[in-house]
């Protein structure tokens, strides 16, 4: 039979080494977790890794390096910096291959327009003829390539006791208008019923007037003159009654 007191002793010598033994482990334990910090956090390479804190059994395995933790939030955008220096200039690029050579275009200059008419004018021509020239007006002309505008405007008559026809037309040197047709006025008269009386006299002013090209420049012998019409019968005409005619002439550009 034990004792009481012998029992206790024999208790407490077996269970104070397993205690002391399991408290040096927890020491090396701790002392192995601290010397893992300090690797991690201190010495010259301070800030360069980030370590995660291990569980125990990771520490028996992981001691010889750190493990990657995980990312951080992103930073903001930093201020734009200051512009840089300049560089310096590049090398000057070579001459291209020669062109093919242009055609030589001459220049036509014009000169400007000039305004170019003339009038001719007659109190009283009061001319009586029925076939031929009734006056003419001498114009210089500048171009060639411009155009001839007419005008003649004076009073005109026709009487005949039977159905008469009688033209008034332009020429120029003699020849009338080929461009693009003559420069006409007609005055017809039909005695027709007995009603009307075809030999009453009347006179009225009148105008011929057109635009003729085609007509060399330099000197141009503008006439009006008094004829017939074709098929039909010459009746009494009568040019510049009592009034005042004239023949406007003006040369334009085409």
């Amino acid at each position: 039979m034990v004792s009481p007191q012998l029992s206790l002793l024999l208790f407490a010598w077996l269970i104070l080494p397993s205690c002391g033994t399991e408290r040096a482990k927890q020491r090396r334990i701790r002392q192995r977790d601290v010397e893992f910090v300090e690797k991690c956090t201190g010495g010259s390479h301070a800030g360069s890794q980030n370590c995660t804190r291990l569980s125990t059994e990771d520490h028996v395995n992981m001691y010889s390096g750190c493990l990657q933790g995980p990312p951080g939030t992103p930073g903001r955008d930093g201020n734009p910096g200051m512009n840089g220096i300049p560089g310096t200039p590049g090398i000057p690029g070579r001459d291209g291959l020669k062109g093919e050579k242009g055609e030589c275009a001459s220049e036509r200059f014009e000169e400007p327009w000039r305004p170019n008419f003339k009038q001719c004018a007659w109190s009283s021509l009061n001319y009586g003829i029925d076939l031929g020239k009734i006056t003419d007006c001498t114009f210089t002309k500048l171009r060639s390539d411009s155009a001839l505008r007419v005008l003649f405007s004076g009073s005109l008559r026709l009487k005949c006791k039977t159905a008469c026809c009688q033209r008034w037309y332009f020429t120029f040197n003699g020849a009338e208008c080929t461009g693009p047709l003559p420069i006409e006025s007609i005055i017809y008269l039909d005695h027709g019923s007995p009603e009307f009386d075809s030999s009453i006299n009347i006179h009225r002013t009148s105008a011929v007037e057109g635009l003729c090209e085609g007509i060399p420049a330099g000197l141009v012998d503008v006439g009006i003159w008094v004829g017939t019409c074709s098929d039909y019968p010459r009746g009494d005409a009568s040019t510049g009654w009592n009034s005042v005619s004239r023949l406007i002439i003006e040369e334009l550009p085409k």
